[in-house]
């Protein structure tokens, strides 16, 4: 199986030297980003440990905002996930980047990875997400309140997005000076990557989740289960969910109603936190964005929720964590 991953990622490798040849022009800076993921994936899987291996395979499938990006291959990464998935079964962050990376390739089977993701965070709402979006997809209405039952019964909603991003920075920083240099050299930049290449690859799409919630008129039964599974969201780990849980149970509400301007003001402190903490990660002294990207980091470690990280940074710069009142 080693000697199969490091194949995978040789041919990863070959793919990205045609794709993207060393020239001027747009495309510069994605090429430099894709000539360093695979030459970093090639380190991380020769680590082999669950990991190591997990992150070369969220790298070579990531796709920050870079102009002109060429396209890179699907199957080494979801190898590659399935390699870490094996390597380490019961860790959910893993199994939900395997998921994840699965449902944007129309080549892979999700049924059983989705079963599997299940077993291992059985209190997780968001792992029925993939299933809900195959039955929309068919049209399938009784599926689709059986589905939203099971999803309502779970404790928690968690997209894994803090957890992840400090998983691949762990490992990046494990491999220290094997690395190739050129790119994402310091904690901050490093930092500023992963949670854009975490943000496009581990975060589903809810859209299937919201129309079939938008849709309990023609289905009544399904209001009170969308409802309760919008506080869970509400509850959620990564801000995204949040955000859908809070336009959930507001569409579930009349517009006028106490419940629903609460909902607003909610929504409103939510996204004042986020904005005013992202503050202090870009701060005016640039010698001091090292130091920032860290006091995030281990914020992310100590809570996996989001908007709880969003707070602790606020609370440690003596800022306020609701914003001040708006007067006429």
């Amino acid at each position: 199986m080693f000697k199969r991953c490091l194949l995978i990622l040789a041919l990863a490798a070959a793919h990205v030297a045609v794709a993207a040849p060393l020239k001027a022009g747009p495309r510069a800076e994605s090429d430099k980003y894709a000539a360093w993921c695979a030459s970093t994936a090639q380190i991380l899987v020769a680590r082999a440990d669950a990991d190591s291996v997990a992150t070369a395979a969220a790298l070579l499938a990531g796709r920050p905002n870079l102009k002109a990006e060429p396209a890179r291959p699907v199957q080494p990464a979801l190898d590659l996930a399935a390699r870490a998935s094996e390597l380490a079964p019961q860790n959910a962050p893993i199994g939900w980047l395997r998921l994840q990376l699965c449902a944007q390739a129309h080549s892979c089977d999700i049924k059983d990875i989705a079963t599997v993701m299940r077993w291992v965070d059985p209190d997780n709402a968001a792992a029925w997400l993939p299933t809900l979006a195959a039955a929309q997809r068919d049209a399938d209405t009784t599926e689709v309140d059986r589905v939203l039952a099971d999803m309502a019964r779970a404790g928690r909603f968690d997209l894994y997005p803090s957890r992840i991003v400090v998983l691949m920075f762990d490992a990046l920083d494990a491999a220290g000076k094997q690395l190739p240099a050129g790119y994402a050299a310091s904690d901050a930049t490093r930092l500023s990557l992963l949670r854009e290449v975490t943000g496009g690859e581990v975060i589903p799409p809810l859209t299937p989740l919201v129309d079939a919630c938008r849709e309990s008129a023609a289905f009544p039964g399904r209001r009170d289960l969308c409802m309760k599974l919008s506080k869970t969201m509400q509850r959620g780990d990564a801000v995204m969910a949040q955000l859908i849980g809070f336009g959930i149970e507001k569409h579930l509400l009349a517009a006028d109603s106490k419940e629903a301007r609460a909902i607003a003001e909610r929504r409103h402190v939510l996204e004042w936190r986020v904005a005013a903490a992202a503050k202090f990660d870009a701060p005016l002294l640039p010698w001091t964005r090292n130091a920032r990207a860290r006091a995030r980091l281990a914020q992310m470690r100590a809570t996996p929720r989001e908007e709880d990280v969003c707070i602790a940074i606020l609370r440690k710069q003596r800022m306020a964590l609701e914003p001040p009142e708006v007067r006429p």
